[in-house]
Parts: C-alpha cells; structure tokens; sequence
C-alpha cells in the first residue's frame, strides 16, 4: 500500500475538474488543482488512444509536482462517422472551439443520417499516476446524436447525446443522475475503487 496525501487533477477544463472532484471526495484526500501549479500550461495530448492520452496528462503533472495525479481523456465515438470524433473530441472543430462550435460541426456532419443509424458512445478512461504506481479504468454508455440540442445542462456534446438507458440526453439530467450513470462516473466509480485498493 502506497501512503498517498495530496492527489492533482490533472485538467483545465472546470467542468471535469467539478466531476472528478465529486467521485475523489470519498478517498479522503487532499485535492488539488491545476490552479495551484500556474507553471503547467495546456499539455499536448500527442497519443493515439483516450488511454495514451490520459496517461500523457497524469504522469505529465506527476512529474512536474511530485504528487500523484489523476486524469480522464474521453471521446464521443459515433458510428456513422466511423468512431469519429473519438480522441478528437475536444477540438472536433479546430484548436480552442467553444462546446458550441463543436456540436454544430458535428451536427451538420450528420445531416443526412437518419435517426435508426446515429447510434454512438461516450468513453472515458481515468488514469492516476504516482511515482510507485500506475492505475487506469475505463467507463461507456451507449447511445445516440439527437436531431438538435435538447437540454440546458451539461456541457461539450451533452446535450445531443441521448443516453440509451434513460431515453434523456445528458442535457436534460441534472448533475448527480448524469454522474450516476455516465462514462466518466462509472471511470471514476471504478477508479476510486482501486485507489481504496492500492493507497492509504
């Protein structure tokens, strides 16, 4: 077992930062933000998989902090787009988009596909990275784009991914159903899990 105190999150973005922040309170750890290290900038993500990815983002801030960190790269996989965006997701539509920005392409590039093909999914994978251990997990949900944004909620692709098991988009839940039930909480349920494992 591995003595952990502090760990980073390892994200800019404030919305995942909220996320993970709510699954890690239960590990009774000190966390910390990016905030506190104004010497990390954005950290290229240079992988070819989420995992790769995540990976990159923990051991990055790892390094440079000298304190465990976690993080999630996720990716929208639609099937008619043969699994695009998928690690492309966050800069579908080019380098610092808005959600919006991203959506609308993403929307105009399935214009013509009807409803029965738009099947797709969310997929996250959490990574936590310390100088003793390396941990991943990884979470899905299934389900499809909508014709339109449906929903005030969420954020990125929310609210044009209705989710198969509650007919809902992301959009449309509120913070604690989606947490219940989306790709990166069920990552980071699993995650948590392990780290209860693995550290004290």
């Amino acid at each position: 077992m591995e003595l952990v105190k502090d760990i980073v999150i390892a994200t800019h973005n404030p919305d995942k930062k909220k996320e993970i922040m709510i699954a890690l309170r239960e590990l009774g750890v000190n966390i910390l933000f990016l905030d506190n290290f104004p010497e990390i900038g954005e950290i290229e993500e240079t992988g070819s998989t989420l995992l790769e990815n995540s990976l990159i983002k923990a051991r990055t801030v790892s390094a440079i902090t000298g304190i465990p960190a976690i993080a999630d790269d996720t990716g929208l996989e639609v099937d008619a787009l043969n699994g695009a965006p998928g690690i492309y997701s966050a800069r579908y539509a080019g380098i610092n988009v808005s959600y919006e920005d991203n959506v609308r392409k993403l929307l105009s590039e399935m214009s013509s596909t009807d409803m029965d093909s738009r099947t797709a999914r969310f997929r996250t994978v959490v990574s936590f990275h310390s100088p003793n251990k390396e941990l991943w997990t990884e979470g899905v949900i299934e389900g499809s784009i909508t014709m339109s944004a449906i929903g005030n909620g969420g954020f990125g692709y929310d609210p044009v991914f209705r989710v198969e098991q509650t007919g809902k988009t992301f959009a449309e839940m509120t913070r604690r159903e989606k947490n219940k039930i989306s790709h990166r909480g069920v990552a980071l349920e699993k995650m948590c899990k392990l780290l209860k494992e693995n550290i004290e």
